[in-house]
């Protein structure tokens, strides 16, 4: 990346980044779950929203290739690293490929045929590959055989990254990624496996996995930092505050405000860390651990009190009954 793309991305993550702080103080509307936006009539929205694919990844041995799969762990999970309207909307790669799987219930109005299909080809999200045509295709599998993946996963291909590189600046219009997290998304998809799905099919969505997927984005953030890579460290960064913003909107309730209010201070000192990055500033060397380490008491908090948030299945079946009653279940 040349030096003008690279204080571009900067720039484009910083205000990014901002927004998403704006986003979170402001007041709730539409749906109280993004997912709901795009989850197929018909379908479960309790089921849906309180439980999750188990993930199939293998982690490597050496820690620099334990690193890049990190950082393209948290990037999968990161809006930002798309763009432009599907940013916007809250969607990352895992909004279609749950947990590095498939979503056979995904369906966005306008990109959608059948439930769990999507038209890449559609000017929705961008203009670069519109056909003018409407053919949503199948979701892929990415923690599949390899051999039914239409891309070469091997081991040195380029051919994955560049994939993966057409799809961010192409497909959905989104900033040239950083070299650091255009590699590891694609060493994160190559980690993927069938032979590495747990027995158990589904896990619950909770508290404690969306703040360690912000612990482990922290971890990468910081030793990003270290290296002097700026704008991958920003990324990382924008992956842990979407994780809060997650658990941010199921605790909407009024007798939750002081926990919605530690979620925001929480936020802001993961602002301040990326401002500190994009003002050129020496990386901060204990901000990161810090944070990491007031997360663990965050998460205690969060999770006795999850009861009563939309983490909650019966709370959650009951606010969707008064929101959206045709989806009640």
């Amino acid at each position: 990346m040349d030096r003008r793309r690279s204080r571009t991305a900067v720039l484009g993550l910083g205000l990014a980044l901002a927004a998403g702080l704006a986003v979170a103080a402001a007041p709730q509307i539409g749906p109280p779950l993004k997912g709901l936006r795009w989850l197929a009539p018909g379908a479960d929205p309790v089921a849906r929203l309180t439980r999750a694919p188990t993930e199939c990844l293998t982690l490597p041995a050496a820690p620099a290739a334990r690193l890049s799969v990190e950082i393209g762990r948290a990037a999968f999970r990161t809006p930002v690293v798309l763009g432009g309207q599907a940013a916007r909307s809250g969607v990352a790669c895992e909004t279609c490929h749950q947990s590095g799987r498939t979503n056979p219930e995904f369906h966005f109005p306008g990109v959608s045929g059948p439930p769990g299909t999507a038209d890449v080809t559609s000017s929705l999200f961008s203009t670069h590959r519109d056909n003018g045509v409407f053919d949503p295709r199948p979701i892929p599998d990415l923690s599949g055989p390899k051999a039914r993946l239409k891309i070469s996963q091997a081991p040195g291909d380029p051919a994955l990254a560049a994939f993966i590189q057409g799809l961010v600046t192409q497909e959905f219009d989104g900033p040239q990624p950083p070299p650091a997290v255009l590699q590891g998304l694609a060493d994160y998809v190559r980690a993927l496996s069938p032979e590495a799905c747990p027995a158990q099919a589904d896990r619950p969505v909770d508290v404690a996995g969306l703040m360690e997927d912000a612990r482990r984005a922290a971890t990468a953030a910081q030793a990003l930092a270290d290296a002097g890579d700026r704008p991958a460290a920003l990324v990382m960064i924008a992956g842990a505050r979407a994780r809060l913003g997650l658990i941010d909107e199921r605790f909407a309730a009024p007798d939750l405000a002081r926990q919605r209010r530690a979620l925001m201070a929480a936020d802001r000192r993961l602002a301040t860390i990326a401002e500190t990055l994009r003002g050129n500033a020496p990386p901060p060397l204990t901000a990161l651990a810090a944070w990491r380490r007031d997360s663990l008491r965050l998460e205690a908090d969060l999770t006795r009190q999850s009861g009563r948030s939309l983490f909650d299945p019966p709370h959650l079946a009951a606010t969707l009954q008064v929101r959206l009653p045709r989806q009640a279940s």
